[in-house]
């Protein structure tokens, strides 16, 4: 009776402390996931009171919707060009403010400013250089690359949304690197170089190896990033011209809610949250992996 009481006693003081969390994360992360779930299986439009279950019918289109899968193809690419981008700037970036540089703290900070501007109003501020400013610069001094707009074009505002995504994140990821950076046995590093190693040395054979933790979370967040991209995208392009730069985030958003067909959008989401899961958990394995290696 004692031990029940005891138990009793650290099981309420238990949902004390963790009930408000648990209660939030079940009624705004669980709740709608499987309520969205269930949609899938629906034609609900996303206004009617009612709707029919249709059963593996939105699946089934998921497969058939060749836009869809141009866009995840094209966010594929995107993902690809900006991961790889963004991590070798911030990597830079970090390298050179943990060397020393006079008024690197200063510097860290302007980097990382960008990150702090919201998607929308970044995409409005880009728009009007892409726009306006470079090709006034491009028209007077006769820079045929700048003489007109990239966003008016399907590959330079495929372009133009990859520079746009870097300079924002770059900043951001700097910031972990540099952690990772003054992370690093300076003992190690001086030992090495009386051995007589040499930089890129270092850099190969201790460096790098060390920094494996942080390139894991660096290239999970910009994966992350990268696939669930829609502010920037609809702020700077609105998917133009002619849908070419339309990222799969904003192909489903069109199809739930411009064509009001959500129980196909729901789906189309649930699909896109199966891909970008299978691919972060692989990316995550096989980084786990270099580290236990290094």
């Amino acid at each position: 009776m004692i031990l029940e009481k005891g138990l009793w006693k650290r099981l309420c003081t238990r949902l004390l402390f963790t009930g408000p969390a648990l209660f939030a994360f079940v009624t705004v992360i669980i709740a709608p996931f499987l309520y969205g779930i269930y949609l899938t299986f629906t034609d609900w439009d996303g206004i009617s009171v009612n709707s029919t279950f249709v059963g593996a019918d939105n699946y089934l289109g998921v497969f058939k919707d060749a836009k869809f899968w141009e866009s995840f193809f094209l966010t594929m690419k995107y993902v690809g060009v900006t991961v790889v981008l963004i991590n070798a700037a911030a990597f830079l970036l970090a390298y050179v403010l943990t060397s020393g540089l006079k008024g690197q703290s200063f510097f860290r900070a302007g980097f990382f400013v960008p990150n702090l501007v919201g998607g929308i109003v970044l995409g409005f501020i880009w728009q009007f250089l892409f726009s306006n400013v470079f090709v006034y610069i491009g028209q007077q001094a006769g820079i045929p690359l700048l003489s007109a707009s990239w966003l008016a074009d399907p590959v330079k505002g495929f372009w133009a949304l990859a520079i746009v995504t870097v300079w924002q994140y770059a900043g951001y990821m700097m910031v972990i690197y540099v952690a990772g950076l003054m992370n690093v046995p300076k003992d190690i590093l001086e030992a090495a170089s009386i051995d007589g190693a040499n930089g890129w040395r270092k850099m190969r054979t201790m460096v790098l190896p060390l920094m494996v933790p942080s390139f894991i979370v660096c290239i999970f967040l910009s994966l992350r990033n990268g696939f669930m991209v829609y502010d920037l995208n609809l702020s700077l392009t609105k998917g133009g011209p002619f849908k070419s730069t339309e990222m799969v985030s904003m192909h489903v958003y069109e199809t739930a809610f411009r064509a009001r067909d959500y129980g196909l959008g729901q789906a189309e989401a649930f699909v896109l949250f199966l891909l970008v899961a299978t691919v972060a958990v692989l990316q995550v394995y096989f980084s786990k992996k270099a580290e236990v290696e290094a």
